[in-house]
Order: structure tokens, then sequence, then C-alpha cells
């Protein structure tokens, strides 16, 4: 086993330099495990001097964990690091409804390329994501060194090269920034984007200061566009008195109207823009592979057509219990 890794691993390396022709490259860097194990590879087959990892802040819609975690990681790679912020292209791209996607492309990957000054911009993107499903290895500047490898492939790399990979503890498998948890528009960034800011770094702040271990925790910020509904998922699921705590202290959020903390199956009535309403392969995505994996509970969607022509992409404007 240990043979084909390494095996893995030297092909990938090679792969680097004859992709980079020894030159100068950039990581898009999110201090996640993708980015991490990529800059740990370039490092390797390019010398240290010759990678430089950028990341992209979105202030307070990027976790304060995941802001400290690339700092740690990059002192511990030895690793060229720079920031750009990139809050206003984010709330410009998710103000219409949420579009993850769209995002890394605008929001992230943009201003990676637009700072690399025409070096090559190396991604994590693999067979995990839909870049990696969808995408080529090398195509528009970027490149994709793990394109066809799975989360388990990457993470033998890991134990093998002896990587420490740092989480922020909102999702063990797949962790991104709070606004993902913002399932309707960004219309005004103080009362909608504030509120997946808030709840989400409330949540996670909590449950570290209990010392609490989970695979999945956040706050789903659902509802129409003049009220913020709070769906908290942690899982495994806590126990009633830090349950009540999580609730007590989330309700002293001023832009949220209501909280509730999910334990049993709920139906989400989510309206959307009719491109997505008539296409089944993308109701389908969304639902088993956008929304399920990020809660706690199963969940079933009741779709419905929006006459809001403003809307590009989709909006969970309520919910119901339904175990």
């Amino acid at each position: 086993m240990m043979i084909h890794i390494k095996d893995e691993i030297n092909n990938v390396l090679e792969e680097i330099r004859k992709t980079s022709s020894g030159k100068e490259i950039v990581v898009a860097f999110s201090g996640g495990l993708d980015s991490t194990v990529v800059s740990a590879l370039a490092i390797r087959a390019l010398g240290r001097e010759k990678v430089e990892a950028i990341t992209v802040s979105f202030e307070e819609y990027s976790y304060s964990k995941g802001l400290e975690n690339i700092q740690d990681i990059s002192k511990a790679l030895d690793l060229t690091l720079k920031t750009v912020q990139g809050k206003r292209e984010q709330e410009r791209v998710l103000k219409k409804g949420p579009a993850c996607n769209q995002c890394t492309r605008i929001a992230k990957l943009g201003k990676v390329k637009k700072e690399a000054l025409g070096r090559l911009v190396m991604t994590g993107s693999n067979q995990s994501d839909t870049w990696g499903k969808r995408g080529l290895k090398l195509y528009g500047g970027f490149y994709a060194p793990l394109l066809e490898l799975n989360k388990k492939e990457i993470r033998k790399i890991v134990d093998y090269l002896n990587i420490s990979i740092l989480h922020i503890g909102e999702n063990k498998f797949r962790e991104g920034c709070k606004l993902k948890h913002l399932l309707k528009p960004l219309a005004v960034p103080h009362y909608h984007g504030k509120a997946a800011a808030e709840a989400n770094e409330l949540l996670l702040s909590i449950l570290k200061k209990e010392s609490y271990e989970s695979i999945l925790a956040n706050v789903k910020i659902i509802g129409t566009l003049n009220k913020n509904i709070g769906l908290v998922n942690v899982s495994p699921l806590p126990g009633l008195k830090l349950k009540e705590k999580i609730i007590e202290e989330l309700k002293k959020v001023k832009v949220l109207e209501q909280v509730e903390f999910l334990e049993k199956p709920i139906k989400l009535i989510v309206k959307a823009n009719k491109g997505q309403f008539d296409n089944q392969h993308s109701r389908f995505w969304l639902e088993k592979g956008r929304l399920q994996p990020d809660f706690s509970v199963p969940i079933e969607v009741e779709w419905l057509l929006t006459t809001n022509k403003n809307l590009s992409t989709f909006q969970v404007i309520d919910y119901e219990i339904i175990g």
C-alpha cells in the first residue's frame, strides 16, 4: 500500500514540474485539506522559493478559526502567504441567491488569478467537488494536480507525508465559509449576511468552550427576506443542557427572529427560478449534494416556482417538522 502511495506522489510531483515548466506558481490556499496537500506537494516539486500561497479573506464571512488555521499551516510549511480581500465580490455574487460554485469561481479563484500576475494557479480540486467532476486538469491558467483523486486517496497522501491538517469544526469532511449556510439571497448584507456570520461563529465558540466534539455544526439561515430563521444542526446531537444553552445564546443574535434546534426529519419549502425548477438534475443535486450533507437530520424538499425575477438560484423560505 505504501509503495503505491509513494509512486502516486512521485507521479504527481513529476507532473507538477512538467506542467509548471519549473517556473514560479501560486496556490489558491484555503487552509483546508486539499489546498494544504497541494501546497506541500508544490514545495516538494519546485522548491519553497517558487511557491506562493494566496488566500482570500471574506472578513466576517470567514470563520475566525479558519483564518487562524491558514496562518498556522502556512508557518508550519514555511510557505510564503499573501492575503487578499474578497468580501465585496462575494456579496455581489450572492445578492440574488445562493451560488457557491459561482462564488468560488469569481470571488475566490478570480481574485487569486488576478494576484498571480500570469503565474500558473494550482487548486485543490478533486473528485469530491463539482470542479473536479466536470472540470479540466489544466484550463484557463488553473491547474488541479489532484483532479483524478478522491478524498480517501488524498488523506493517504496526508498520512504518508505526515502533513498536519487543521479543522474549523463546522464539518469534519468539507468546510467552507459561513455564507454557504445562508439559504436565501444576500439581499441585505447587514441583515442576512450578519445572521449567518454571527450565528455560525457563536455556535462554534460555544461548542469549543464546552469541549464538545462534533462532526457537523452549523446554523442554516432560511426564511423570507424580512425574516431570518436559524436552523441549528449539530451532530452528534448534544445533551439537553448544552442544547438549551445553544438556543439561549443564539436567541440573543438580534438579526435572528426564530431559532429551531433540529432533532427530527424536516421538509424544506424551496422557491427556485424557472431554470432550476425545470431542471430535475439540478434539483436532485441541490437536495442530495448541496443541502442534505450539511443537515444533521434527513430532509425532504417541496419545490415551488418563484415569481421573483431577482431570484437567480433558490431560496428556502420555510420548513416543517415531519418526524
